[in-house]
């Protein structure tokens, strides 16, 4: 005689059926996630910095909004270039990438002269995403109140006028070096190890002036002991509305006057088109995100986004700016 399986024994064989066939499937699951490769973010400077922010912001917007496998690694060394490098050198297929900006990819090709790479032309962009100024700043107790006094002042007496910056060749040694050119002054360049120890002898008076990295400079500035003269954006900056920019000083020789810093992620040159187009997409949504803008913001950037082809217009352009910054100075490092 032919027995029918009970209702609560069929129930028991769905459940069993069930609870395999979901097990399978999370099996499998963790086996993709395994196979999945991580995608890494070289970094080519020490944690803490607005890089390693920038960056760190921009793989966690990534793993959100795409699940995808993206950390940070940090690679200081030579100005940046230690950790460039090692991108150039990186394996198409290695899912390595670089956090680049204009210092490493623009001015650091000029201003080393043995380098045997040269991050311009040896990576290709994939997206932008961020660009920052500098503030020009001086002592609160300065009688200067505005760009067109310190002008005033350098055009009178700039060789008893110096200005800090932390260290020779970086960003604000070369804007220094471009505004003084276009006034066709002279100021002595005062190089420190660091923002921190330069910003502080412009707030003890013992520099006359400053071009520096904006969230350093704003903490003084809002504790007393530094004060905001001008942006160094074409425009004036969400974050410091009513800092004016250079160019707004009604100084004729400042008129077009512009030093900014771009952001973005660059690649080996041997990383198929379809992974920098698709990556450049992700990019670009995930810095389009009001959480990640305000983020930028906090560290004195403002959003700037643009695909491989505008991202390798800017870099071209500005090489081709700071370069001749480079060689007008006779910077080296």
């Amino acid at each position: 005689m032919t027995r029918t399986p009970s209702s609560l024994t069929r129930r028991s064989l769905l459940v069993a059926a069930s609870a395999a066939g979901a097990a399978a499937i999370a099996s499998g699951t963790a086996r993709a996630q395994a196979r999945k490769p991580v995608t890494r973010i070289i970094v080519p400077f020490a944690p803490g910095g607005g890089n390693d922010v920038f960056a760190r912001q921009l793989a966690h917007s990534l793993n959100e909004m795409f699940k995808k496998d993206v950390i940070v690694e940090n690679k200081p060394g030579a100005g940046g270039n230690l950790g460039t490098e090692l991108v150039v050198r990186a394996a198409a297929d290695s899912n390595t990438f670089l956090l680049g900006h204009t210092g490493t990819v623009s001015i650091n090709p000029s201003l080393y002269k043995n380098l045997n790479f040269n991050a311009s032309t040896d990576l290709q962009p994939v997206a932008m995403f961020a660009s920052s100024a500098l503030l020009l700043v001086v002592p609160a107790a300065s009688p200067i109140q505005n760009v067109a006094q310190l002008v005033d002042a350098l055009q009178r007496k700039g060789s008893d006028l110096n200005y800090a910056s932390s260290g020779a060749g970086t960003g604000g040694h070369l804007t220094g070096e471009m505004f003084l050119h276009a006034l066709g002054a002279r100021a002595v360049h005062a190089p420190y190890k660091g923002t921190a120890p330069a910003l502080a002898d412009v707030a003890g008076g013992q520099v006359h002036f400053s071009f520096s990295v904006i969230p350093a400079a704003m903490a003084l500035v809002k504790a007393g002991k530094l004060r905001a003269l001008a942006v160094t954006s074409a425009k004036r900056m969400k974050l410091l509305p009513d800092v004016p920019t250079v160019a707004e000083s009604g100084v004729p020789a400042l008129a077009n006057f512009e030093s900014t810093l771009t952001y973005g992620i660059l690649a080996p040159k041997g990383v198929p088109q379809n992974v920098v187009s698709q990556l450049g997409a992700d990019i670009l949504k995930a810095a389009s995100t009001p959480e990640f803008q305000s983020k930028l913001g906090i560290e004195g950037a403002e959003p700037l986004l643009g695909d491989a082809a505008e991202y390798a217009r800017k870099v071209r352009e500005e090489s081709r700016k700071w370069g001749e910054v480079v060689r007008m100075s006779g910077a080296s490092v």
